[in-house]
């Protein structure tokens, strides 16, 4: 069992201290705020731009899988109909 304890100051960093209640070890580790891991604001912008670019391929793309998804649905339930007459014909 362990007890966590978080603690966030103003600049954002982030103190975590953990215990085990077991044997009293303590853990400790800080996250602080440092941007590296962060996308670039220029970066951000960049993939807003791509969205808005390729915008209308996906929703063509999203268009012929919905046509194709509905046409297999028809093609199914038709199978299933036409297994049902032929077996009421037997």
């Amino acid at each position: 069992m362990f007890n966590v304890c978080f603690d966030i100051d103003a600049n954002g960093i982030l103190n975590v201290l953990a215990k085990d209640m077991t044997t009293g070890v303590m853990w400790n580790i800080t996250i602080t705020n440092d941007n590296k891991s962060r996308l670039s604001n220029a970066k951000i912008e960049r993939m807003v731009w791509d969205a808005k670019r390729y915008k209308a391929e996906d929703d063509a793309h999203r268009n012929k899988v919905k046509a194709k998804e509905a046409l297999e649905n028809y093609a199914y339930n038709m199978r299933i109909t036409i297994n049902d007459i032929l077996s009421m014909l037997r």
